[in-house]
Formats: structure tokens, sequence, C-alpha cells
């Protein structure tokens, strides 16, 4: 896998000198090449000649509500100016494709379908996008060797993807010994039942499974805390376990105030109201460590 210990340089060419339109994607010591091909330029592509060979791709499409999940599907083809096309005419949720290809032609049926497989395994325990696919896709069986030199294709290509601005193969939290510890968690109390326990992450607030919410709302209770709640409730991730609404599975939060107003049942101020295991303000937390930096 790509060892992240070491800096890369990534090249990006605006294909149509227009940040919106079509970009090719490099990273320094690697055989790949991606494209970011937002829909409408799908046909811009006909023509070039490294698109009309294996590779793997994603289509993107855009959350339908302020709590749904983006959503993306996973492919593989031996010609994928083709099969956009064919994508464009028949499947209307997504408006950008991201297409990995090898600058070598190094990349056989074979191992597009292993990297279709492993990409569609990772986004799924991901979790941040709603998989489209019709159904799960077979995995391709292929030497030690090759599957050794696959699972460094995807590392690199997470990163592009990352890059591009789509962080469909990030989990919300790392939850493993060396980078998740209990220091890290924030935890909030409140009246009616609220109990939550979540951490501050680079794109919002996750607030974690089994955190407890209060069933009961105040009056002031903003519209806009109200209507997520309610989505939540109805979307399954908030859930009744006996006598408590609880949170089925971690969630992401665009901030921690709007995580701790769904957990307390009122308006909250999430940088004074999560702290964590020493009673410290999440404000006093990030405040320290901006000094330490």
């Amino acid at each position: 896998m790509y060892n992240k210990q070491y800096a890369k340089t990534i090249k990006l060419f605006l294909m149509d000198a227009d940040p919106e339109g079509r970009m090719m994607c490099e990273l320094s010591n690697w055989n790949g090449k991606a494209y970011r091909i937002p829909r409408g330029k799908v046909k811009d592509c006909t023509d070039r000649a490294d698109l009309k060979s294996t590779s793997v791709y994603l289509l993107f499409g855009k959350a339908e509500s302020s709590t749904s999940n983006p959503k993306v599907y996973i492919g593989e083809t031996e010609n994928v100016a083709k099969r956009l096309a064919v994508h464009e005419l028949k499947k209307d949720f997504w408006n950008e494709a991201v297409v990995f290809i090898s600058k070598d032609d190094n990349l056989n049926k074979a191992h597009i379908k292993y990297l279709e497989s492993r990409l569609f395994e990772i986004a799924k325990q991901a979790g941040r996008y709603d998989l489209v696919n019709d159904n799960t896709p077979t995995r391709s069986a292929i030497s030690e060797s090759d599957q050794a030199e696959m699972e460094e294709f995807i590392g690199y290509l997470q990163v592009l993807v990352n890059t591009m601005g789509f962080r469909v193969f990030e989990p919300l939290v790392r939850h493993n010994d060396d980078q998740f510890q209990v220091d890290d968690c924030f935890y909030v109390k409140g009246a009616r039942g609220a109990n939550g326990r979540g951490k501050r992450v680079a794109d919002g607030f996750v607030v974690f499974a089994g955190s407890e919410v209060t069933k009961d709302t105040v009056p002031s209770f903003p519209k806009w805390a109200q209507l997520i709640r309610d989505e939540l409730i109805e979307g399954g991730v908030i859930v009744t376990k006996g006598e408590s609404f609880v949170f089925e599975q971690d969630y992401l939060f665009s901030s921690p105030s709007s995580a701790a107003a769904v957990i307390m049942g009122r308006s909250a101020n999430g940088l004074k109201e999560w702290k964590d295991d020493k009673g410290r303000t999440l404000a006093t937390v990030e405040e320290e460590e901006l000094k330490i930096v």
C-alpha cells in the first residue's frame, strides 16, 4: 500500500483551461493516471487514445438531502470513453466521473476486475457514499504478486481521489489502536437523557454509534436542527432502544454545534458543550493545540 510518511508531488493539468472542466492527475513515481471528467464533457473525450484502454472508474452523484449520503457507482471497462458515453445515456444520478488507467498499459481484465471489487469493498466499509451498483462486483483470481501490485495501485488511487475532493474511501473515524485514542473523544451530557460521544474530524464532527439522544426537544428548538433530527430518525440513523433514542451508527455532522443540538434537543454551541475526559471544552483543546503549533 501507499506509504503516507513520504511526501508526494501531484501534477494537475486543466485540460479545458477551466477548474470546472476536465482534469488530468498524475502522482510522482506512479505508473497510473487519473482523469476527472464532468458529465457534460464526456463527448470531448472520445478521441483520446488512452481513454480507450482498460480502466476502473467511479461515477459520483450529489446527496439528495442534508442528511443523506452522496452516491457513487464503481465499475470497470476495457474502453472507458465508450462506457462513459453509455452511462451518460442510461444513468442519470451522476455528474462527475473519475477514471484510472495505467500509463504503460499494464492493466488487464483480471486486474481491473480485482480493482473494482476491492474499491467497492473499501467504499462500503467507509460508509460515506451510497453505492448504486446493481450487484456486488466479483473479484478475479490473480497471482499473489499481482495482488500486491494492485493493492499498491489502490493506495495511490486513494490519494488522488481524496485530492479531487471525493472522500469515498476514507472512514469517518479510524478505530484502531494506533490512530484512535480515548483521549481524542469528546462528550456531551444534558437533560432528558442526552449522552453523546464523538470526535472532531477534518470535515466536521462525528457522533459515535451508541450515543443517546434526548427524546423531547424544547419549544425554541431550531427548525434546521429539527429537520436534521427528523431525517436521521426516518433514515434509521437514530433508533429507539428501550426508553432512549440512540445513534445506530457513526454519523458525520457538518459542525460540533449541529451535533450537540440534535443530541440535546436545544440550541447548542458545540465548542463549549463538547468536553474531553478532563472536562476541557472543545474550544479550549483546540486553542491549546494552536499554541503548541
